[in-house]
């Protein structure tokens, strides 16, 4: 607890309320639309502390979320099973990452952070959805996963590709949400092993991370009643226009 206090206390009040507004923010979004909370988190946290710290009060709200998401529904065994390569190549290419590059910190992890932010807006705003060949899926899911981890890794984000591999598998709404669950996850996991091993992730960390569960599940339930009364279409652009200025700022700033 003197630690989780401490931590907060070297924070300050404005940083902290910062994170909470921040977790509050992201949660709401990924009720409205079912994921960004990572992406949110990590986009507006990189403004004002390391992407290393940033990732860290991720974890639990992270993998809290994602765990509820891909427990609903009954097709968790199916995709398991379509999915576990692409699954286990995330495990491996965080695994590469985090030896490789790391998150320590720097301005080319910020502006790594701010690259990816600017891609992914820009795949989503106007890229059409991809239609993966069944053909193709076996050779190309693994691949993905691997670009995927490694980006987690020096990131903390890990939409990308895995999400636009996931949109172009021809899966219906609730399989879609559930593999972006599964997916989102699994990454959670090797990020928090990578951080772990880094010596980014203790005690300290995770209190303050379990804290946070609780605006990003309030930020949830207000983006679940804001879906039905808003197009969803419509709060997605408006997201990602969003994230491509933030991660532009990022990616010029450092």
């Amino acid at each position: 607890m003197n630690t989780l206090l401490a931590l907060y206390q070297n924070m300050g009040w404005e940083l902290t309320l910062l994170v909470l507004a921040t977790f509050l923010l992201a949660g709401t979004v990924k009720g409205v639309i079912g994921l960004g909370l990572p992406t949110v988190s990590m986009g507006l946290l990189g403004l004002a502390m390391a992407p290393a710290q940033a990732a860290a009060l991720l974890i639990i709200p992270s993998t809290f979320t994602n765990l509820w998401q891909l427990l609903l529904g009954g097709h968790l065994r199916a995709l398991i099973v379509r999915l576990w390569p692409m699954l286990l190549a995330i495990l491996v290419g965080t695994g590469i990452g985090s030896a490789w590059l790391g998150i320590e910190g720097g301005q080319w992890v910020a502006r790594a952070l701010g690259g990816t932010l600017v891609l992914y807006a820009l795949s989503g705003l106007l890229l059409p959805v991809l239609h993966i060949d069944p053909r193709h899926e076996r050779w190309l899911g693994p691949a993905c996963g691997v670009a995927t981890g490694i980006v987690s890794a020096a990131t903390g984000v890990f939409v990308i590709p895995a999400v636009p591999f996931l949109q172009g598998l021809g899966l219906n709404r609730d399989e879609l949400v559930q593999a972006l669950g599964l997916s989102f996850s699994v990454s959670t996991v090797a990020l928090a092993g990578g951080l772990l091993w880094h010596g980014e992730l203790g005690g300290g960390e995770l209190g303050a991370s379990l804290l946070l569960l609780i605006p990003a599940l309030v930020g949830m339930q207000v983006g679940q009643w804001l879906r039905q009364r808003i197009s969803a279409g419509v709060f997605k652009r408006v997201f990602f226009v969003g994230l491509a200025v933030l991660g532009a700022h990022l990616l010029l700033n450092g």
